[in-house]
């Protein structure tokens, strides 16, 4: 099996291959358009600022590559921000993979709650589990992000979690698979859901 991580200016590449490598799977880190499309299966990670990131796509033509393939292909963090239709972060147009809109989390908070930090940094549990990603997993099982900004709740949700509103923590569309938690370094929850993709 031949798995490809896209390779583009937004970090966290090395935690994903050290992932990979825990379950024993070799990869390819390119932007290289053959190599990408001959992939069994495509990962397509992130961190950093949405505008900056698509710039560097466009630059590349990944924009257009990315949504036109067949295979599984999985979005984490800001990956999966790119692969939705529209970022409040730098008023950014996306790939329109997911036809959702990603939010900003409000600073402010309604009198007697509790004020809730931004960004939303470290453990959260995830529930209302669908599709094959989730298979194995406990409802309200815990992972880890690191985000300012999340994607609304839509019919493509397949986990939610619960800062500040309810957003999408998991989507899933066809061949397209997006999570906006750090599966990478989310314990064992984390590479269940890596092992289930690599399944496919």
């Amino acid at each position: 099996m031949k798995t490809v991580i896209i390779k583009y200016n937004a970090g966290n590449v090395q935690s994903v291959m050290y992932a990979l490598e825990r379950l024993g799977t070799s990869y390819l880190l390119t932007d290289d358009e053959a190599e990408i499309r001959s992939a069994d299966k495509v990962i397509f990670p992130g961190v950093g600022e949405a505008s900056t990131a698509m710039a560097y796509l466009r630059e590349r033509r990944l924009d257009k590559l990315i949504p036109s393939l067949k295979q599984p292909v999985l979005g984490t963090c800001v990956g999966m921000q790119l692969m939705c239709r529209y970022s409040e972060e730098n008023d950014t147009t996306c790939m329109g993979i997911f036809d959702i809109d990603v939010r900003r989390f409000p600073s402010s908070h309604q009198a007697g709650e509790p004020r809730l930090k931004v960004p939303h940094t470290g453990w959260n549990s995830i529930h209302t589990l669908q599709g094959p990603l989730t298979n194995g997993l406990s409802e309200n099982a815990y992972v880890y992000f690191v985000h300012s900004y999340a994607a609304d709740v839509c019919p493509e949700t397949t986990a939610v979690c619960d800062y500040v509103r309810p957003f999408s923590a998991m989507l899933h569309r066809d061949n397209f698979y997006a999570a906006q938690f750090h599966a990478e370094i989310s314990g064992d929850v984390g590479q269940r859901i890596l092992e289930n993709f690599l399944k496919l």
